[in-house]
């Protein structure tokens, strides 16, 4: 059956596969920007319990890495990923981490701290 003659077919530049965004250069960065997207959708979701001085420090970095940093990371062990998208990744994942802490950035915590506030490490395979 000659498929080509009878349908047309839409060219893209980027496209949504099994969740993960695809782009016709073979870069990251449609990936990483919908991960991002993702990443604070859940979060907002659990800024109540994120943010509740009620419950630990640690439990909230349990609960934000189980719940958002796993939807942020989810298939980005097949990205092609660069340096920039790196530094994306990270600085969104600083932003909650702040946000989680109510630490501003003009208070100047290091950032290794406010991860071992929350018990939220460097992750081995993105080097955040």
């Amino acid at each position: 059956m000659d498929i080509g003659a009878s349908a047309n077919l839409e060219v893209v530049d980027k496209f949504c596969y099994l969740g993960d965004m695809l782009s016709v250069d073979g870069d990251a960065d449609a990936a990483v920007e919908a991960r991002i997207h993702i990443e604070w959708n859940k979060f907002r979701q659990l800024v109540p319990l994120l943010t509740n001085r009620d419950i630990s420090l640690i439990r909230r970095g349990r609960l934000y890495s189980s719940c958002v940093r796993s939807s942020m990371l989810h298939g980005s062990e097949t990205w092609p990923v660069r340096k920039e998208n790196k530094v994306a990744l990270q600085r969104a994942e600083m932003r909650m981490v702040r946000w989680m802490c109510n630490v501003k950035v003009e208070d100047r915590v290091p950032s290794k701290e406010l991860r071992e506030r929350l018990g939220i490490f460097k992750l081995s395979g993105m080097s955040m």
